[in-house]
């Protein structure tokens, strides 16, 4: 689980609430059925015109993967790929068809490396996966960047609206008040929507993203250094070049076998 973001949620949910509960005694003041079916339902409504529905659908579930899975480690990457150079080096190519790995790029990986492919081919191969899954996350990442747009503009258009109803009504001068706190709650909908879970989500997803094509070009060049060289050391200095200075792992014992 990614307790950054679970964290980072609830302190913001707790402490706006808080924040609201301590200016007021009454709640429901600021609960607006009417505003929240503008705001909610008119994002939906432009988010599922914006793009295709299981664009939408892949979002949604990608907003719940944030929450529940674990960030990509690149340097755990790095130190399976110098086991795998160990593996080739001991009982050559052939011998990567037999690994078993968690990562279904990884495995396809292996299977072209211990045929033997060309290494253009593999390199070619594998920025074409990476390619695509950038533009898959791209989409994905956009459909809460748009909703992070489309909120704050329908709570404004729901102010406005409000505001049309309330001039309507200039005559009773009781229901000014009343009337115009309804008609800003829409804009407090839309924003608190769009700084508390879209755009904090659209920047979370960019985050996984950049650490999962980091893991996959390391993947990438560990591969093809396994079909240039065998040399340990050598695939060390290629790949820990991923990672910052200070976050580099000795090459460790066993660099000579």
């Amino acid at each position: 689980m990614d307790f950054a973001s679970f964290v980072g949620i609830i302190t913001g949910l707790f402490l706006i609430l808080s924040a609201i509960f301590l200016g007021s005694s009454d709640m429901s003041i600021f609960v607006n059925i009417p505003g929240m079916m503008i705001v909610i339902g008119g994002t939906i409504a432009a988010t599922l015109v914006t793009f295709q529905f299981k664009d939408t659908m892949s979002a949604l579930r990608a907003s719940i993967i944030i929450f529940t899975q674990d960030k990509q480690n690149p340097q755990a990457m790095i130190a399976t790929m110098l086991q795998l150079t160990k593996v080739a080096r001991r009982e050559g190519l052939i011998a990567l068809s037999r690994v078993e790995a968690d990562s279904p790029f990884l495995q396809r990986a292996l299977a072209m490396a211990s045929d033997a492919s060309d290494e253009t081919y593999i390199r070619n191969t594998l920025q074409a996966d990476i390619d695509s899954l950038k533009m898959r996350h791209y989409v994905i990442q956009d459909v809460f960047k748009k909703m992070g747009t489309y909120a704050p503009a329908f709570g404004m258009l729901g102010t406005l609206i409000g505001l049309i109803q309330m001039l309507s009504q200039l005559d009773n001068p009781d229901t000014i008040g009343p009337s115009m706190a309804v008609a800003l709650l829409t804009t407090f909908y839309g924003s608190f929507l769009a700084t508390i879970f879209f755009q904090p989500i659209a920047g979370k997803l960019k985050a996984r993203t950049i650490l999962e094509i980091q893991t996959l070009e390391i993947i990438r060049d560990g591969t093809v250094s396994l079909l240039g060289s065998n040399n340990y050391l050598a695939v060390y200095e290629r790949l820990s070049s991923y990672v910052p200075a200070h976050q580099r792992k000795p090459a460790g014992i066993g660099a000579e076998e």
